[in-house]
């Protein structure tokens, strides 16, 4: 029977994380979630509106969606094994939902 040497392994004991780990993951699970839902409700707003949603349908969809999203959002931020990956989806998927949502809108005003 062989054994691994898991000393060189990334930290997954408690005692082995830092605050600074604990606390940059909290954040990326409250902040970067909603970073990443304000992108999808607004981008799904734009697109609602834009396939003959009244406004108020369209916002109230997505805000329904969105709780479903942000909690799915919350639990993959703190299961993850790479939290520069969660900050790379969050950040960049809401910015960019954003800036979607916002060239979909000054195209249809």
């Amino acid at each position: 029977m062989t054994s691994t040497d898991t000393s060189s392994s990334t930290p997954t004991t408690p005692e082995k994380i830092g605050a600074g780990h604990v606390v940059s993951r909290v954040a990326a699970s409250l902040l970067g979630g909603y970073a990443l839902v304000w992108g999808f409700v607004s981008l799904g707003t734009v697109l609602g509106v834009a396939a003959g949603m009244t406004y108020a349908d369209a916002q109230t969809l997505l805000y329904l969606l969105a709780f479903l999203l942000f909690v799915v959002c919350f639990c993959w931020a703190i299961s993850a094994r790479s939290l520069s990956r969660v900050w790379l989806v969050f950040a960049g998927g809401g910015a960019s939902m954003t800036l979607a949502a916002w060239l979909i809108a000054s195209r249809l005003l």
